[in-house]
C-alpha cells in the first residue's frame, strides 16, 4: 500500500501530517513517540511508547515551536519507501519500492540511523560518514577544519537527553553523490560528540538537503536518490 501524506517545513523542523496531527520526522531519532498510541501508516499499525529520553510529546512542542503529536523515528521510517517533496508538500510513503529519479547514495546505519558519506570542503578529497538527519535543522561537523569555512553566527539547538545548547556555525561546501550543498554548520557538544564516535561518524547532514529537490529515501534497500536542485 502507498499513501500521500502532508508534509510541512515549519521553524527550521520537518513534520508529517498523520489523522490531522502534526509529526516531527526524524531519520536521527533510533525510537518513536507521542501522545497519540495508535498510529497508522500505509496501512501498518503502530503502537509508539509517550516518551524517549524524558521527551514526550508536550516537550517536544516546546523545543520545535510548533504543537505536534509526537516524532516519528527510525522505528518506524525503517519499515518504508519514501519521496521527500517539501516544495510541494507532500510525502509518498510505500512498503513496496518506490521509484525516483536522482542521484544514488548508499546507506550505511547504526542502531537504525542512517549514515552517508559525504565529501566536505571546497577540494572535497576527503570523505566523511555523516548521519543522515531529518530531525535536525541545522549540519554538525566535529572535524578541525571546520573552522577554515566563512561564519554563519552562533545557532540555538537541541538533543533529546541533553536539551537546548548552543553553537557556533559556518557555512560548509558537501556534497552527497555528486550531489553540491552549502550547509550551515555547528560543532556538537562533546557528550554527543562521544556518541558519533562511537560509531565512527564525523557529524550529522540535517534536513536542509531536502530543500529545493525531491528526495527518496529508502532504508531497506540502504539507499537514498538525490533530485535535481531547482
Amino acid at each position: 500500500m502507498t499513501e500521500t501524506l502532508p508534509l510541512r517545513y515549519l521553524d527550521g523542523h520537518v513534520f508529517v501530517e498523520l489523522a490531522g496531527e502534526a509529526w516531527l520526522l526524524d531519520t536521527g531519532a533510533p525510537e518513536s513517540f507521542g501522545a497519540s498510541r495508535g498510529l497508522s501508516i500505509a496501512g501498518q499499525a503502530f503502537e509508539p511508547g509517550e516518551s524517549y529520553l524524558g521527551l514526550d510529546a508536550a516537550g517536544l512542542s516546546e523545543l520545535t515551536g510548533t504543537p505536534c503529536a509526537g516524532l516519528l523515528g527510525a522505528d518506524v521510517l525503517g519499515c518504508f519507501d519514501h519521496v521527500f517533496d517539501l516544495d510541494t508538500g507532500r510525502l509518498e510513503v510505500s512498503k513496496s519500492e518506490l521509484a525516483h529519479r536522482g542521484r544514488n547514495v548508499p546507506l550505511e546505519e547504526f542502531m537504525g540511523i542512517p549514515i552517508v558519506t559525504a565529501r566536505i570542503g571546497e577540494n572535497q578529497h576527503r570523505e566523511h560518514r555523516m548521519f543522515f538527519d531529518t530531525g535536525a535543522q541545522y549540519s554538525y561537523f566535529q572535524g578541525d577544519a571546520l573552522d577554515e569555512h566563512p561564519d554563519a553566527g552562533a545557532v540555538e539547538d537541541f538533543y533529546p537527553g541533553l536539551g537546548r545548547f548552543r553553537t557556533e556555525t559556518r557555512r560548509v561546501p558537501l556534497s552527497l553523490g555528486g550531489a553540491a550543498f552549502e550547509l550551515r554548520c555547528g560543532r556538537l557538544p562533546e557528550l554527543i560528540g562521544l556518541t558519533l564516535m562511537m560509531a565512527s561518524v564525523d557529524g550529522i547532514v540535517g534536513n536542509a538537503v531536502l530543500h529545493g529537490r525531491s528526495v527518496g529515501y529508502f532504508p531497506r534497500r540502504r539507499c537514498m536518490s538525490i533530485g535535481e536542485g531547482a
